[in-house]
């Protein structure tokens, strides 16, 4: 759960392998503030080691990151090096205070954009788009990802602009531009507005327009998804996703069933999207 931690020592943990050869365990659970993720990885690179996996969470307010790391060299010198480490890492977290949710609002002094792309999913497109955004001089408030089970990604970037001109349609074709140069030929589709009320509630996804939505969610299935599901042969021969919302049982509460194509992650999506929704499970 991620939460207020009791000391600033649980700020930052470093849980060493079991066996030679093992990776590292960095954890970081602290409120959240714009571009920790990257001054954390700064921060483990410039101490040699290479990230070999990654798990991030936030909710805006607060984040939990978790990183396996492995050194580069075995020739470093383990104990005091991550010593230090941890403490470069706690000294760029912010403070475990109370007063800290009420401090830490995005700025509302720069209207907030919501950027959408729909593409098809690789690795280091993230980190490929983070850095145009950041070449563009353009902040990111929040961040919103879904993945498909047929490799495509759609991602929403609430940034706002500190050159003040991305009301302009040259500033908004230069970011598109520029994104497009990224992704290639794996752009789908990729679309800049004025964020409304989704900034504020968390709703990015009912802001999609109708076509990207059919594009993206789709119920068919393609001819590799279903022979990916051969293991199960009643999902096989499910080629649509059913969903079934019934408040006959409980006065109280609704059931809601939920019969698909499994894929790593679903029920990630499903939880993020009830929590996105305001649905308590």
């Amino acid at each position: 759960m991620m939460g207020v931690s009791g000391a600033d020592d649980d700020v930052v943990q470093i849980q060493h392998p079991n066996k030679p050869g093992d990776p590292f365990i960095v954890t970081v659970n602290c409120p959240d503030k714009t571009g920790l993720a990257c001054d954390i990885c700064s921060i483990i690179l410039d101490f040699g080691l290479c990230i070999f996996k990654g798990d991030v969470s936030t909710d805006g307010v607060w984040c939990y990151v978790v990183l396996w790391v492995i050194p580069q060299s075995l020739l470093l010198p383990m104990n005091s090096s991550y010593l230090i480490l941890k403490e470069r890492l706690q000294g760029i977290c912010p403070p475990c205070l109370a007063s800290f949710y009420l401090v830490q609002q995005p700025s509302r002094s720069s209207p907030v954009y919501l950027l959408k792309f729909c593409c098809l999913d690789r690795e280091g497109l993230l980190h490929d788009v983070t850095k145009v955004l950041s070449e563009l001089e353009l902040t990111i408030q929040k961040v919103k990802v879904t993945t498909t089970p047929d490799g495509r990604v759609l991602d929403l970037f609430f940034v706002t602009d500190n050159r003040e001109l991305l009301h302009t349609r040259k500033r908004q074709d230069e970011t598109c531009e520029r994104l497009n140069a990224v992704l290639r030929d794996s752009c789908i589709s990729c679309e800049l507005q004025l964020a409304g009320s989704e900034y504020e509630y968390n709703q990015g996804i009912s802001s999609l327009s109708p076509g990207l939505a059919e594009e993206l969610f789709r119920c068919e299935l393609s001819d590799n998804e279903v022979r990916s599901q051969a293991l199960s042969p009643d999902m096989a021969k499910l080629k649509k996703t059913i969903v079934t919302l019934d408040n006959s049982l409980s006065p109280a509460h609704t059931l809601v069933q939920i019969r698909c194509a499994d894929h790593k992650g679903l029920l990630y999506d499903i939880m993020r999207t009830l929590k996105d929704m305001n649905i308590k499970v």
